[in-house]
C-alpha cells in the first residue's frame, strides 16, 4: 500500500493528461472501428464521369487556329497544384467584341468584333474526368470543382489560366444528352 501512495505522489499533471488523452484516442479508434463515426472516406457517396467547361477571357495567340484542340488532352492545374491530363470535349473561341451604339436603327446597340484587338479571344474549353461525388458535389485531385475554381490548361505549346464555368455530372444514361448540350454552338461574349 505504501508503495502504491508513493508510486501515485510521483506522478504529475502532465502524465494524467497524456493518459487522459490515449484513452480518448483509444475510445475515438474503436468508434471509428466499429462504424460509429463516420470518416471522410465514408461521405464519398458515388464516383462518376463528370463534364465541365472552363472559361478562359482574353486569352492572346496571334496564329492561325488556337492551339487547344478538341480530342487531345491538357494538363490542368488546380489552385496551382498539378493535377492530371484530362481528355478534351469541345473547344469554342471567339473573337473579343465590342458594343457600339446605333443612331438610326430600332436597336439600341450593336455587337461587332473588336478590330483594335485581333489577336484577343474568349474562349471555352470542355473537359472530362472522373470525380468522387459527395454532398458537396464532385471532388477531383482533393479539390471541390465548383463554379469559379481557378484552372490552369497546359500543353506543348500553351499555358491558358481561366475559371470552372459549367458542371455536369453524367450518368452512364444521360451521357449522349449531356455531350449534346455541352457541345451547342453558343456564342461567348
Amino acid at each position: 500500500m505504501d508503495k502504491l501512495k508513493e508510486f501515485v505522489k510521483k506522478i504529475r499533471l502532465v502524465d494524467y493528461i497524456i493518459a487522459i488523452f490515449v484513452i480518448v484516442a483509444l475510445a475515438v479508434g474503436f468508434c471509428t472501428y466499429k462504424g460509429y463515426r463516420q470518416t471522410a472516406d465514408k461521405k464519398i457517396e458515388a464516383t462518376s464521369k463528370i463534364v465541365f467547361k472552363v472559361y478562359m477571357r482574353g486569352v492572346t495567340f496571334s496564329g492561325d487556329e488556337i492551339p487547344v484542340k478538341k480530342g487531345e488532352k491538357t494538363f490542368i492545374s488546380i489552385r496551382n497544384v498539378p493535377y492530371s491530363d484530362l481528355d478534351i470535349v469541345d473547344v469554342k473561341a471567339d473573337r473579343r467584341k465590342i458594343v457600339l451604339p446605333t443612331l438610326n436603327s430600332k436597336k439600341v446597340v450593336i455587337v461587332v468584333e473588336d478590330v483594335s484587338q485581333p489577336d484577343l479571344y474568349d474562349v471555352v474549353v470542355t473537359l472530362t474526368d472522373t470525380a468522387k461525388i459527395t454532398k458537396d458535389g464532385a471532388v477531383v485531385g482533393g479539390n471541390k470543382i465548383k463554379m469559379g475554381l481557378p484552372i490552369t490548361l497546359e500543353g506543348a505549346d500553351y499555358k491558358f489560366t481561366g475559371s470552372v464555368s459549367d458542371i455536369r455530372i453524367v450518368d452512364a444514361v444521360d451521357e449522349e444528352v449531356i455531350d449534346n448540350n455541352m457541345n451547342t454552338t453558343d456564342d461567348v461574349q
